[in-house]
């Protein structure tokens, strides 16, 4: 549903200071919570029959009814994402390289050009935060199956490992050249990598080690992709060539040819696993059956070379692919959608000869023919499969969902039939849309100025002279130390001693006093003793006297080195340890007295702790 989410501060209101703030403009929230738990309250077992919900019609009235994908395993038309919900870019704008979405959908994570992590709202589609994660460009990012690493390579051959809080804890020089693909295995013990060298690796995730190298290509190897639940691993390369290899030994299974072109994208199907979906610079994409080791479904419609290709996370009969020209096309693999005039063809599966007949042509359901400016590089569906990104390289990052029951304006879109015939049909204005982007990039330019700002160091504040840690409130006139007297924290209001050395009586000189005269003074215990409070020229007029020393209090567990050789303390107080070498206040370094007015950050928990830590837990075993 959307929602409208106005700015705090509207019309001619001012902000905390008194300073305008911009109204914010409508912003689409999807919030699938309704519809997740109406189908929960109400779903019933498959073989009952599924939800006794009435059939959705195209009316808004049925906009309650709307149910997630998973509710519908069947109706996959349900779920094609023609509507357009966002589009997100970053304040320094770079090519989109990749999009993943987090394992709990509430995120998308999209690696760029600059190598720079961008996390964005998975609900409100709003900038999160930014992180430099490569020093070049980022190439491939994959989740392991159980939700606990994210594995990234970039264009200098780097693989990284990744906790979910994107704390950086190993990387691994894997290849010397770009690699274009990375895979885990079904069990997250290894994770192969396809680069432009032409070979594939397969490490060994705990210890990072290099196992084997799968040779077999005559050119770079584009994509790689594991099976989800077997020991196959398939590849395509620049030879316009795609293999299926044995990770065991290492041995190339079968060569399947189909393809005229470089191959951009192999993936299998990953909720039943019995197809593989390829696609190529050759403008068509292939399905291919692994039992039938041969193509079944031939895809055709795009006028450009095919990028990159995503199968639907429920839906088995839902594909989708993205062009080099912006276009982003969906396949529903049991519906030919044959254009006027053209004959439909058959399926393998139902001619007499399945193992020697024609694939089946397949065309687009939908076209989302200006999708994108420029080519499209990374798809990938939320969790729940009913939200689609996309990341091209026109800098900009889009959501898509289904229309919701009696929209149609969402066809004749921008997107669909294009900016001029939008303009000329009343559903788009150039202007307006122009002005409504710059809106947009303002409003992404706060969320990423409002979302960094935990990331920023605090500013350096005043300390108490000689209390390292302890900020001093500022006044109003500037200073630090002027106005209200200052007080100490968490000593219930007590007032700060005011620094009143100076005006004792025989310390008036102790300001133009040499060190070495005043270390001498120390060391020989003839200090004057304490004049009382609220004498003649004293200030402090008020001050409450010191508390008494508990009865019991033992002088030994002083810090050592607490009182300087031969200090001697004046009448009335107990006399201090006898042993007192060592260092010197717990906390505080050796220029910490008098000067030493900023508290040292304690150092931050290495990688290699955080990597012990995981090793504890069970997470990540090693290698011996």
């Amino acid at each position: 549903m959307d929602r409208d989410y106005q700015g705090a501060f509207g019309g001619g209101g001012g902000g905390y200071d008194g300073g305008y703030r911009r109204t914010m403009g409508r912003r689409p929230i999807t919030d699938y919570g309704s519809s997740m738990v109406q189908w929960m309250r109400n779903r019933r077992p498959r073989h009952k029959g599924g939800m006794p919900l009435e059939m959705e019609r195209p009316s808004s009235s049925y906009i309650v009814d709307m149910l997630p994908p998973a509710a519908r395993p069947h109706s996959a038309a349900d779920t094609i994402p023609s509507k357009h919900l966002h589009s997100s870019l970053n304040k320094i704008k770079h090519p989109v390289n990749i999009v993943r979405w987090t394992p709990e959908g509430r995120r998308l994570l999209t690696g760029s050009s600059s190598g720079e992590f961008t996390l964005w709202n998975g609900m409100g589609f709003n900038f999160e935060t930014i992180m430099q994660a490569h020093d070049s460009a980022v190439r491939a990012a994959t989740y392991s199956h159980s939700d606990d690493w994210l594995v990234s390579a970039d264009q200098d051959g780097v693989v990284k490992y990744w906790q979910p809080n994107f704390n950086n804890v190993k990387a691994i020089q894997a290849h010397n050249d770009p690699i274009r693909d990375l895979a885990f295995s079904p069990n997250d013990s290894k994770f192969v990598t396809a680069c432009d060298d032409s070979h594939l690796k397969i490490f060994d995730f705990s210890g990072g080690i290099e196992e084997s190298t799968l040779s077999g290509h005559n050119w770079d190897a584009k994509s790689v992709d594991w099976h989800p639940t077997k020991g196959l691993i398939v590849s395509g390369s620049k030879d316009h060539q795609v293999k299926l290899w044995d990770p065991r030994t290492g041995r190339c299974l079968t060569t399947l040819h189909g393809h005229k072109n470089t191959i951009s994208k192999t993936a299998f199907e990953p909720t039943r696993g019995q197809l593989l979906a390829t696609c190529a610079r050759d403008q068509t994409a292939r399905v291919f059956d692994l039992r039938m080791m041969r193509d079944i479904c031939l895809l055709r419609g795009h006028e450009k070379d095919i990028s990159t290709l995503t199968w639907h996370p429920f839906h088995v009969s839902l594909l989708t692919t993205g062009g080099s020209d912006g276009s982003i096309f969906h396949y529903l693999l049991n519906e030919p959608n044959n254009p006027t005039g053209t004959a439909t063809s058959i399926p393998p599966y139902d001619t007499s000869d399945p193992s020697n007949a024609p694939a089946q042509t397949i065309h687009p359901a939908h076209r989302l023919q200006y999708a994108h400016d420029f080519a499209v590089w990374s798809l990938h569906w939320h969790p729940l499969g009913h939200i689609l990104a996309s990341g091209s390289n026109d800098r900009v990052t889009r959501f898509w969902t289904r229309a919701r029951p009696g929209e149609s304006e969402c066809f004749n879109d921008r997107y669909h039939i294009g900016e001029a015939a939008a303009e000329a049909q009343g559903t788009w204005d150039r202007r307006g849309g122009r002005r409504m982007m710059r809106e947009e990039e303002e409003q992404e330019v706060e969320d990423e100025a409002e979302g960094l700002v935990d990331q920023k160091m605090p500013a350096k504040q005043p300390v108490l002279p000689g209390i390292p840690g302890l900020t001093a409130p500022v006044q109003k006139d500037g200073t630090s130390v002027g106005g209200a007297q200052l007080r100490l924290p968490g000593m219930g209001g007590a007032l700060i001693p005011p620094p009143f050395l100076g005006r004792m009586p025989g310390l008036e000189n102790i300001a133009t006093m040499a060190p070495d005269q005043f270390k001498a003074m120390l060391a020989s215990g003839n200090l004057p003793p304490p004049p009382p409070l609220g004498a003649s020229g004293i200030p402090g007029q008020g001050l409450p006297p010191p508390p008494p020393l508990p009865p019991n209090f033992d002088f030994s567990k002083m810090p050592p080195n607490f009182f300087p050789p031969g200090f001697q303390l004046p009448p009335g107080f107990p006399p201090p340890p006898p042993n007192t070498n060592g260092g010197g206040l717990p906390g505080l370094g050796a220029d910490a007295g008098g000067g030493g007015t900023v508290r040292r950050r304690g150092p931050l928990p290495s990688q290699q702790e955080s990597l012990m830590e995981e090793q504890r837990r069970g997470k990540y075993r090693p290698v011996h």
